[in-house]
């Protein structure tokens, strides 16, 4: 008798009063799943863009540098 009790209480809890917070809790979850996807995918693309324009302006820096030393040396640029 008891087991049938608690079986109707889960039943109950699975009711149709039930669904929409339990779909509006996975709704939420995916959301937020999501989200923190976009937001760990936006922080690899920042970091990425980064060290693009860190490796730009080193590139840009040996290229003054060894315009600077072929000048030393006397070599024309062609």
């Amino acid at each position: 008798m008891v087991e049938d009790k608690v079986e109707m209480n889960d039943t109950e809890n699975y009711g149709s009063a039930s669904d929409p917070k339990n779909v509006h809790e996975l709704t939420q979850y995916v959301q937020s799943l999501l989200q923190n996807i976009q937001d760990k995918f936006q922080n690899m693309s920042d970091q990425i863009l980064t060290r693009i324009d860190e490796m730009g302006a080193r590139i840009d820096d040996l290229e003054k540098n060894i315009g600077d030393l072929m000048t030393q040396a006397g070599v024309e640029d062609k």
